[in-house]
């Protein structure tokens, strides 16, 4: 049995809500601290075979949402995305984390995002040479955020008809520089999307080309206008591909607790 968990960030206890009947949430806490502090929601559901005390680590699938889920109620990220399909009955061989930004806010802080996945890998069986990155629309231009701002901690990511921060990626840290031509990213657009412009996804795909990335490329659907989402994340290929990379030079795991 598939189980989906309903973790609230910095929240000593939840009630237990029922999703369907064949699954259940609990309550998980944490609290992220940067220059300032906060508190966010997340779902997430842990791959059929899972065993918290079996030798076995899992990789790790993190899914940023669009504008629409923002709020105060975790289970609106359930609306889209590989953990509405996991929810639904689809199995996948990932632990996928789906955090929910607060109302009025958007994917700026990448610090926050990069503790929670902290806690996962210090939680969970997690094999974090095998930790991917998604998104969907605002969600799309948060892993590019987030994904060029630490591409050592990611082997692939997703995005989908977002945009990345040019600057972002010419001035990032020397240090990274290997890791950002190393990180593989497959990205997705529509070109009828009346939303955020195809022309954003393929300028940025072209930058990372421009500075050496070794694995960079488009999809472009022709017909598809914003919603490009739902055709990309029903397609099995783009789980094949994710699996097929690897981050070798990633620190070793923490040990469960």
């Amino acid at each position: 049995m598939k189980t989906f968990l309903f973790a609230l960030l910095g929240l000593a206890a939840l009630n237990l809500l029922a999703q369907t009947a064949t699954s259940t949430v609990q309550a998980d806490a944490l609290h992220w601290s940067t220059s300032h502090s906060g508190d966010l929601k997340f779902m997430y559901s842990l791959p059929q075979g899972y065993d918290a005390q079996g030798a076995k680590r899992w990789p790790v699938m993190l899914f940023l949402h669009g504008i629409g889920e923002r709020g105060n109620d975790a289970r609106k990220v359930l609306a889209h995305g590989p953990i509405k399909l996991a929810r639904n009955g689809q199995e996948f061989p990932f632990i996928i984390i789906a955090p929910q930004c607060p109302d009025g806010e958007f994917w700026n802080n990448p610090e926050a995002l990069i503790q929670l996945l902290d806690h996962v890998e210090k939680t969970y069986r997690v094999d974090n040479t095998r930790v991917y990155l998604t998104g969907l629309s605002m969600g799309g231009y948060g892993a590019w955020k987030l994904g060029t701002t630490y591409p050592e901690r990611f082997a692939a990511m997703i995005p989908i008809c977002g945009g990345g921060e040019l600057l972002n990626i010419r001035f990032a840290n020397p240090d990274k520089s290997e890791a950002l031509k190393t990180l593989a990213v497959w990205a997705f657009h529509g070109a009828k999307d009346n939303v955020v412009p195809v022309t954003e996804s393929e300028r940025t795909v072209s930058y990372l080309k421009g500075i050496g990335a070794r694995e960079a490329k488009l999809t472009i659907y022709p017909d598809a206008l914003h919603d490009c989402w739902t055709e990309t994340f029903n397609n099995p290929e783009i789980y094949t591909w994710l699996l097929q990379h690897q981050r070798t030079n990633a620190a070793p795991p923490p040990p469960p607790p």
